[in-house]
C-alpha cells in the first residue's frame, strides 16, 4: 500500500505570469490544485522542498495530504515544469484525489539480480527496453516500481511485463507481451559464436575421417561402406 506523504502550502491570490514570477522570487514555486469537479485552486510550495521531493525520485506516483492554509487536500502530483537551462521547478501540477477514485500512473521499471544472470556473466549488457509500464489502480494501491527478476536471463533473450507478478489490484494499460529488458551480447559475440561453430563442425568432420574401418570393408571403401557380398560376382573390368 502507498503511503501517503505530508507536504505544505500556500494559497495565491493572484495568477498570471507577474505573480507567478514574483512567487519564483520569494523563492517558491507557483502550483495549481485541479480535478474532482471542484474549481482549480492556485498555490504555492517551497522551492527547496519541491525541488528535493522531485530529485528524491517517484514524485509523480507518491500521494499527498497537501496542508494550503491548515486546509487538508489528498493529492497526488500529475506534472511539474524545469527551467530547461538550470533544471529547478518552476511550476507544479495536483490531481484532487475523492474516495474510491482509480487513476492512471506510469510505474517505473527496476531490474533486480541482473548480476545473477548468465548473459552478464558471459559479459552481456542488461538493457531496459520499457523504463516505466502505465496502470490503473487505486491511489492507495500504487507500486513503487514493476520488478522484473533477471537472474535466470540468457544474451539474446528477453524478460515480458506477462512473466511479472503485479499486484492483484493493478491492471494493466496497453500490451501484455510488451518487453520490458533484454540482455544485449557483447561486441564480437556474433562472429566468436560463427567461429565456435565452424571449430566445431571441423572437430565433428575430423573425428569421422580418423575412424577405423570397418572390418571386412573393400580396401579404398569409405569408413563404414558395406563389405562386397560372399560369391557376389566381381565388377566387370572395362
Amino acid at each position: 500500500m502507498a503511503t501517503v506523504k505530508e507536504m505544505k502550502a500556500a494559497a495565491r491570490s493572484r495568477a498570471g505570469k507577474g505573480a507567478a514570477r514574483a512567487e519564483r522570487r520569494a523563492g517558491r514555486v507557483p502550483g495549481v490544485i485541479y480535478g474532482d469537479g471542484k474549481p482549480p485552486l492556485n498555490v504555492s510550495v517551497d522551492h527547496a522542498e519541491l525541488k528535493q521531493r522531485i530529485y528524491a525520485g517517484h514524485f509523480l506516483t507518491t500521494v499527498y495530504d497537501l496542508d494550503v492554509d491548515g486546509a487538508k487536500h489528498r493529492v497526488i502530483p500529475r506534472d511539474f515544469q524545469l527551467d530547461p537551462v538550470k533544471d529547478l521547478p518552476v511550476h507544479v501540477d495536483f490531481l484532487r484525489l475523492s474516495e474510491g477514485v482509480q487513476i492512471r500512473v506510469r510505474i517505473p521499471v527496476h531490474v533486480m539480480n541482473a548480476e545473477q544472470a548468465p548473459g552478464v556473466k558471459r559479459g552481456g549488457t542488461v538493457n531496459i527496453v520499457t523504463h516505466t509500464v502505465e496502470v490503473i489502480c487505486a491511489p492507495e494501491n500504487i507500486p513503487e516500481s514493476i520488478d522484473v527478476d533477471i537472474s535466470g536471463l540468457e544474451i539474446n533473450y528477453s524478460k515480458h511485463l506477462n512473466e511479472v507478478q503485479l499486484p492483484p489490484a493493478v491492471r494493466v494499460v496497453g500490451k501484455l507481451d510488451q518487453t520490458l529488458v533484454t540482455i544485449v551480447p557483447p561486441s564480437g559475440y556474433a562472429e566468436e559464436m560463427k567461429a565456435a561453430a565452424e571449430a566445431a563442425a571441423a572437430a565433428s568432420a575430423a573425428a569421422a575421417a580418423a575412424a577405423p574401418p570397418v572390418e571386412g570393408a573393400a580396401p579404398g571403401a569409405a569408413p563404414g561402406a558395406p563389405a562386397p557380398a560372399a560369391g557376389a560376382p566381381a565388377a566387370e573390368k572395362k
